[in-house]
C-alpha cells in the first residue's frame, strides 16, 4: 500500500498541519516507508503465539487483603486541634 500526495495533503489539512508541496512529498516518503513497514508485520506467521504483555514470564507479586487498623491511631491524630480516645473533636455545625 502506497500514499499519494493528495492523500498526504488530505490527511494534513484534517490534522491542521500546514504542509507545503516540498514537505508534502517529504511527508509521502515518510509515510510510505511506515506502511511498508506495517506491511512486512502482516507476513508474520503467529499461528499458534499467544498473545503477551511482556516477553518475560512474570507473575504479579501481590499482597494478602487483610484488614487492620494500621496500628498508628495516634499518628493519625497527632496534629489534630481536638482529640479524644483518638477521634477527631469537631464543632457542632447543625443547630
Amino acid at each position: 500500500m502506497s500514499v499519494d500526495i493528495d492523500t498526504v495533503k488530505r490527511v494534513a489539512k484534517l490534522a491542521r498541519i500546514a504542509l507545503d508541496d516540498e514537505k508534502a512529498s517529504t511527508m509521502q516518503g515518510e509515510l510510505n516507508t511506515i506502511l511498508g513497514f506495517i506491511d512486512q508485520l502482516n507476513e508474520v506467521d503467529i499461528d499458534g503465539v499467544a498473545p503477551m504483555t511482556s516477553v518475560v514470564d512474570t507473575a504479579m507479586k501481590k499482597r494478602k487483603d487483610v484488614v487492620d487498623d494500621g496500628d498508628r491511631a495516634e499518628d493519625v491524630v497527632a496534629n489534630a486541634p481536638e482529640v479524644e480516645d483518638n477521634f477527631f473533636m469537631v464543632a457542632k455545625v447543625i443547630e
